[in-house]
């Protein structure tokens, strides 16, 4: 279950829109006042790609602080300073949320990695960088909390089909990262699917003991634990 490595991008809270709340008269019956808000809301609501984005990683920080039974729209669209409205055009219904953000999270980090692993100089680097992006960052990584919380869930077909084809777009990417560092001459001939079953297993297991908060990982890192451990098992025979 993997996580962002760069700080920048970790999902935060993010500021209100601002505006005027004060009311104005209105020309309607009666002569009721109407909020300047309303409009000076809809003027600033983003849009397209922008729109999403906001919602997603506001609804990621929700999701992790309050769980998925006590968010509200209401929570995502204050941190996002979008319209309830909105935010309901990007989720529709409460039940679609968390894999809804989930399948975002996951391309919007697989992005990344994969731009980053695109610079890298070699099969070592970029394991390095799965191995960073896969690894919650501290105790309280939202990302990784997404995860947990999705897994606690019961889903239906759909719902199972999505977490797989997440889980196993990781698996693809490790498993491509040893391939080509065995076609180097890099890294030792193992079985390339039973490696990435061993390593996506410990990695796991990592992952709940640093979201756990176990004392152990902190005064170590949990990412150069990983990382020696599968260098060691892919060192060519015969390397120092």
């Amino acid at each position: 279950m993997p996580t962002p490595e760069s700080e920048p991008a970790r999902p935060h809270r993010l500021p209100a829109a601002e505006g005027v709340t004060g009311p104005v008269p209105g020309t309607g019956p009666g002569g009721a006042a109407q909020p300047v808000r309303a409009l000076a809301d809809r003027k600033r609501q983003p849009s397209g790609d922008e729109a999403r984005g906001r919602a997603m990683r506001a609804a990621i920080s929700a999701i992790a602080e309050k769980g998925t039974a006590a968010v509200r729209m209401s929570d995502i669209a204050a941190r996002a300073g979008m319209s309830t409205g909105h935010i309901l055009y990007h989720f529709g219904k409460k039940d679609r949320l968390l894999l809804e953000v989930l399948a975002w999270s996951e391309a919007d980090l697989g992005a990344r990695f994969q731009q980053a692993a695109d610079e890298a100089a070699s099969p070592a680097e970029k394991l390095a960088l799965f191995v960073r992006y896969y690894l919650p960052r501290h105790q309280g990584d939202e990302r990784y909390a997404l995860w947990t919380q999705v897994l606690a869930q019961r889903h239906d077909d759909a719902g199972r089909h999505l977490l797989t084809a997440l889980s196993d777009a990781w698996e693809e990417r490790l498993e491509a990262i040893l391939r080509e560092g065995q076609a180097l001459g890099r890294f030792a001939a193992v079985d390339p699917s039973e490696f990435v079953i061993r390593a996506v297993a410990m990695l796991n297991g990592l992952s709940g003991d640093v979201m756990f908060g176990r004392s152990r990982w902190q005064h170590a890192s949990a990412h150069s634990f990983a990382l020696s451990a599968l260098e060691r098992e892919l060192r060519p025979g015969g390397r120092a």
